[in-house]
């Protein structure tokens, strides 16, 4: 019997050193917790500080390359209208043609087809900042405006 009784007596005593154990692993993991989250704050925060110069070099040499091409594209032929339109009044189907062909600026070039019953005339007009220094049909001026941006 002593044995039995021993045993019911060191059972509490190892049970509630077991709580105390597992309270204080609790306790430690909710520090380490805390630590990481305020050491994961303050690395967000000096990201945040260092902007664009903590950014790899590679990325500085991207944003020079797509400036470069923005420039570039300033000057490209981005800008188009078609105007299609009978030149005469006996002939249907819409078969001749005013294009606009403009970059931002506005300069570029209005080419314009003039379909009759026998024969095509094709002409082309140099355009500077949206205006020719010809005179311009109705249907060339029409491709230049619907051209325009905005």
């Amino acid at each position: 019997m002593s044995r039995s009784r021993r045993h019911a007596t060191t059972a509490p005593r190892a049970y509630g050193l077991r709580v105390v154990l597992d309270v204080i692993a609790l306790a430690l993991a909710a520090l380490a917790f805390l630590f990481a989250v305020i050491a994961l704050r303050r690395l967000g925060a000096t990201r945040r500080r260092a902007g664009a110069d903590a950014l790899p070099e590679d990325v500085h040499g991207l944003r020079q390359e797509v400036a470069a091409l923005k420039r570039e594209a300033g000057d490209a032929l981005r800008h188009l209208a078609v105007v299609r339109y009978d030149a005469f009044g006996d002939m249907g189907g819409h078969l001749s043609w005013s294009v606009a062909l403009l970059d931002d600026a506005g300069h570029g070039v209005v080419l314009t087809s003039i379909h009759g019953r026998s024969e095509a005339r094709t002409y082309a007009k140099n355009v500077a900042d949206w205006t020719c220094e010809q005179q311009l049909s109705p249907e060339e001026e029409e491709a230049i405006k619907h051209a325009r941006p905005g």
